[in-house]
C-alpha cells in the first residue's frame, strides 16, 4: 500500500529533483532489514532480514517477494560485481563470500593472520574487481549472528583482490565501520562510522587509501550509503534518507516511518531508490540516477 512521500528540499540545487508522490511498500514482515543489492541482469533486488536469518528477493517485473536463501548465515550487506556475481557479508559465518553464476561459492575473506573476522557488514566492488568491506562487531550476538568475543584488535576497512590469500587492512581507525560507497570515478571511497555518526572520505590508489577527511558528522544515525552519478551521497538515517553534496552539505531529505538501515538505486535506469527500513522494504522513483 502506498504512503505519502514527505520530502524536504533543503538546498535549491535539488529543487528540480522529481519523485513519486508516494512511497511504495513492497514488504513489511521483517525484523531488521538490510543489505539491498540490485541485479541489472536479473531485474531483481536482494535484501536481508537478519534476525530471521533469511535473504529475500523482490522481482522488479512482478512485484513478488520470495525467499532467496534460508538459513542465510545471517547475511547482511551484499553487492553485485561488474559481471553480475553476488558478493555477500555473512555475519553468522564471519566471512565474505562470492557466488558465481553457476551457484558455486567461494570464501573471499574469513581470517586475518589466523584470527577470525568480527562480522563483515557491508561490501562493494570496484570496476577493476577489487572488493572492499567493513568489519564491525554488530553480528557477535544471538540476534544478528552468534555470540562470540572478537578475535581481532580492530574494527576495520579491508580490501581484497584476486590472488590474495587474505584481505588487507586498509584502515583500522574506526569505532564501528559500516556502509561504504565509491565516488563516480572511484577515486574517493566514502565510509560510515555509525558509532561516531560520521561519513569519511578516503582517496583511493593502488597502495590503498589516504587523505582521510570527515565529510559530515552529526546525530543523523548513519548506516548504509550510496552515491549518484553526480557524486552526491545518499545516506540511510534514523529518520529516513538524506542527500549530501561531497562537501557534506545536506541538500534533500525524505522522511520514512521507520529508521532506514540501507538503500540502493535500482530499476532499468537506476533511478528507483529502494530502502530497507527496520521491518519494511520501500521504494520511490526519482529523476536521480545512482552510480552503477
Amino acid at each position: 500500500m502506498p504512503i505519502p512521500a514527505e520530502i524536504t528540499v533543503v538546498d535549491e540545487r535539488m529543487a528540480a529533483t522529481k519523485t513519486d508522490s508516494t512511497l511504495t511498500v513492497h514488504f513489511s514482515d521483517g525484523k531488521w532489514l538490510e543489505g539491498p543489492s540490485h541485479s541489472v541482469q536479473g531485474r531483481y533486488l536482494l535484501f536481508s532480514d537478519i534476525p530471521n536469518d533469511r535473504t529475500l528477493r523482490l522481482d522488479e517485473m512482478t512485484g513478488d517477494v520470495s525467499v532467496f536463501d534460508q538459513p542465510s548465515r545471517f547475511a547482511n550487506g551484499r553487492t553485485h560485481d561488474s559481471i553480475g556475481r553476488l558478493i555477500t557479508c555473512l555475519q553468522g559465518q564471519r566471512a565474505v563470500v562470492r557466488r558465481e553464476h553457476d551457484g558455486r561459492e567461494s570464501v573471499i575473506a574469513s581470517h586475518i593472520g589466523g584470527r577470525r573476522l568480527n562480522s563483515p557488514n557491508d561490501v562493494i566492488a570496484s570496476s577493476a574487481g577489487v572488493i572492499w568491506f567493513t568489519d564491525p562487531t554488530y553480528g557477535l550476538n544471538e540476534y544478528e549472528g552468534h555470540a562470540a568475543e572478537p578475535e581481532l584488535d580492530v574494527r576495520g576497512l579491508y580490501r581484497w583482490s584476486e590472488g590474495m590469500s587474505e584481505p588487507e587492512l586498509a584502515c583500522g581507525d574506526f569505532t564501528q565501520p559500516n556502509g561504504l560507497a565509491f565516488s563516480p570515478d572511484e577515486s574517493t571511497l566514502y565510509v560510515v562510522d555509525s558509532d561516531q555518526g560520521s561519513i569519511d572520505a578516503f582517496s583511493v590508489d593502488e597502495a590503498g587509501v589516504s587523505s582521510r577527511r570527515t565529510v559530515v558528522a552529526g546525530s543523523f544515525g548513519f548506516d548504509g550509503i550510496r552515491v549518484d552519478i553526480h557524486g552526491r551521497i545518499w545516506a540511510a538515517t534514523s529518520e529516513g534518507v538524506s542527500c549530501f553534496d561531497d562537501a557534506g552539505v545536506e541538500m534533500w531529505k525524505l522522511a520514512v516511518p521507520e529508521p532506514v538501515s540501507n538503500l540502493e538505486f535500482g530499476g532499468r535506469q537506476r533511478n528507483v531508490l529502494y530502502l530497507t527500513a527496520t521491518t519494511s522494504l520501500y521504494s520511490i522513483r526519482t529523476s536521480v540516477r545512482g552510480r552503477a
